[in-house]
């Protein structure tokens, strides 16, 4: 049997900064790395990724597999034009994105077993459920901000949710009632100063459960996001990334893999306008050498 594929999810917690237009060349980028390359439309209920690659009749798309429509994932991967590339389009179903726990594991079962090397995910903008736990399944997930205080503070917020709701998924499997509700509380600092930080946290959890603690301290060190700063103007925004990592082991215990940031590109407008990948119009412009430079980041 081949291999399972690398998932990589991309994720942009506030919406509006540039998180499709990056997924869409990315894969471009990592399928001219001779890898077969499916980008999925997940952005359930506001997908347009299949616009991005220019392609404006899409098919059969994941609504018709959610909706039993098509019986298999793969019946719906239409091409990209490009060698290597395929394309899962989203639909624009209103409440798709309130899917039934049954859905989705259908969804991930099918996702997962894919035939290719690569799979990468546009995910929706925001914290919900659904982000969170597709974003569980990627062995790598990018989290994409800008480099203005409310983008990075949203980021850095959907972390903490996507961490609290993984170690809450633990204590329930494990039935410790008793944690899930420490847990619960440590969500509101202010009522409970001696919950503010994840290592006071863990603390009380030792003394419940020291095996627990250790569990939830793996599970925060197999959490390690990159983070990706775009629409960089100045080098004083290459910073920005920063901030976050801070945050992040100040107050979650967590470490970032890294922080990479993506110029901003006056020829990225014109091709989207064009309706033409800057990958594939522009592979030597700005946008296009950073994001050549994530590929290779996220496949070693």
């Amino acid at each position: 049997m081949s291999e399972p594929a690398t998932v990589l999810a991309i994720v942009g917690p506030k919406g509006g900064v540039g998180k499709t237009i990056i997924c869409a060349n990315l894969a471009i980028a990592i399928s001219k790395m001779h890898k077969r390359v499916i980008a999925v439309d997940l952005d359930l209920g506001a997908a347009n990724l299949h616009a991005i690659f220019g392609v404006r009749d899409s098919g059969p798309t994941l609504d018709d597999f959610i909706f039993n429509k098509v019986k298999h994932l793969s019946d719906v991967v239409m091409s990209s034009g490009m060698e290597r590339l395929g394309i899962i389009p989203g639909g624009d179903i209103p409440g798709i994105a309130n899917l039934t726990y049954q859905k989705k594991m259908k969804l991930i079962r099918q996702l997962c077993s894919l035939e290719t090397d690569v799979i990468i995910v546009d995910l929706g903008a925001g914290s919900s459920n659904n982000v969170i736990d597709f974003l569980s399944i990627a062995r790598k997930g990018l989290l994409v901000s800008t480099a203005e205080v409310p983008s990075l503070l949203n980021t850095y917020s959907f972390i903490k949710t996507a961490v609290f709701r993984r170690l809450s998924f633990h204590f329930r499997g494990k039935g410790y009632a008793e944690l899930l509700d420490l847990l619960e509380r440590a969500k509101d600092p202010s009522s409970n100063p001696h919950l503010k930080t994840m290592e006071s946290f863990l603390g009380e959890v030792s003394k419940v459960s020291p095996s627990e603690a250790e569990s939830a301290r793996q599970i925060l060190s197999n959490f390690r996001p990159i983070i990706i700063v775009n629409r960089v103007e100045k080098a004083s925004e290459k910073s920005a990334g920063e901030a976050i990592q801070n945050l992040m082991q100040k107050y979650l215990n967590l470490d970032c893999s890294s922080i990479m940031t993506v110029r901003e590109d006056p020829g990225l407008r014109r091709a989207i306008a064009r309706m033409k990948p800057i990958m594939v119009e522009n592979p030597a412009s700005p946008f296009s050498i950073d994001v050549i430079e994530i590929a290779h980041r996220v496949l070693h």
